[in-house]
């Protein structure tokens, strides 16, 4: 009986975070000046993951981290944090920030895919996750993935000028061929996206 309301309860919040993130989606293609359905589209059949992670309490939390330092190398992430624990970071400007949890809110992560479909003017945020001497923390991290034969690439009136040959910051590439390069090198090395900027 336990196992069937889990279940249910799971099926049903992953489909409300995955109607969230296509909502999200919608307004992040709007706020670039282009047609509301355009990410969407470019993304294809996207697919869903979720990480449940458990962190236990670390005596010695300067020793390890909970997740090392990384972006995210799907289109966007939906977290919803541990209510009584923080224990996410953020790096802005070479230092480390708390992302301090609030009751009822999503944290939202754009992916290294949005950035590069908006040609860098959303950027993927560098993140870690650290552990509490004394309390555990438990999240849980929805991912939207594009299709693996989706072609990544920045939208023409994002980076096209009538007056110069300007070109896409990131060449195309396929989310399949992105992903296998991301998981091939360590995950707290260089942004992966250097990999694909246009020569």
């Amino acid at each position: 009986m336990c196992w069937r309301f889990c279940r249910e309860v799971v099926s049903r919040y992953s489909t409300d975070v995955r109607e969230l993130g296509f909502t999200i989606e919608e307004l992040i293609s709007e706020s670039l000046g282009l047609e509301k359905d355009h990410m969407r589209k470019v993304l294809g059949e996207q697919g869903q993951h979720m990480a449940v992670n458990y962190y236990p309490p670390c005596p010695e939390p300067e020793l390890t981290y909970g997740l090392p330092a990384h972006t995210d190398p799907n289109a966007l992430t939906i977290l919803l944090q541990d209510a009584t624990v923080c224990g996410l970071q953020i790096l802005i400007d070479g230092q480390w920030f708390a992302v301090n949890p609030h009751p009822d809110a999503f944290v939202i992560n754009i992916g290294d895919q949005f950035e590069a479909l908006s040609n860098g003017i959303y950027k993927s945020v560098w993140h870690r996750a650290v552990t509490n001497t004394e309390k555990p923390r438990l999240s849980v991290a929805s991912f939207l993935c594009p299709a693996d034969c989706a072609v990544i690439s920045p939208a023409k009136p994002l980076w096209e000028a009538e007056e110069d040959e300007a070109k896409p910051i990131y060449r195309d590439y396929t989310y399949a061929e992105y992903y296998k390069k991301f998981w091939s090198r360590n995950l707290d090395q260089e942004h992966c996206l250097e990999n694909f900027l246009n020569d």
